[in-house]
């Protein structure tokens, strides 16, 4: 229940956003960790709604336990794709 609450706060704020983004502003580290936190939570192979997600200067920190590599790298790539990010400093751990 709670995920759904939080990906449905996720998902009001990236339409929000969304504008801003298109309006060719400078988009802030809210906007980014927001950005990378929607698309982590609704990645059906990442499932990261539970992540710690930290974005300083465009940096993206990503913290949590995933299951595999295969998660790990995911979770990177799609943080990579969010307008904005420069580097994705990913210290996610493999957890059983």
């Amino acid at each position: 229940m709670r995920f759904l609450a939080l990906l449905l706060i996720l998902s009001v704020v990236g339409v929000y956003c969304a504008p801003l983004l298109a309006a060719g502003k400078k988009i802030s580290d809210d906007q980014i960790s927001d950005q990378v936190s929607v698309k982590l939570a609704t990645d059906s192979r990442v499932k990261g709604g539970g992540f710690d997600i930290v974005v300083k200067d465009g940096v993206v920190t990503l913290r949590g336990k995933v299951h595999d590599e295969k998660q790990k790298d995911r979770a990177t790539s799609l943080a990579k794709k969010v307008k904005g990010v420069v580097k994705v400093d990913n210290q996610l751990v493999i957890a059983p």
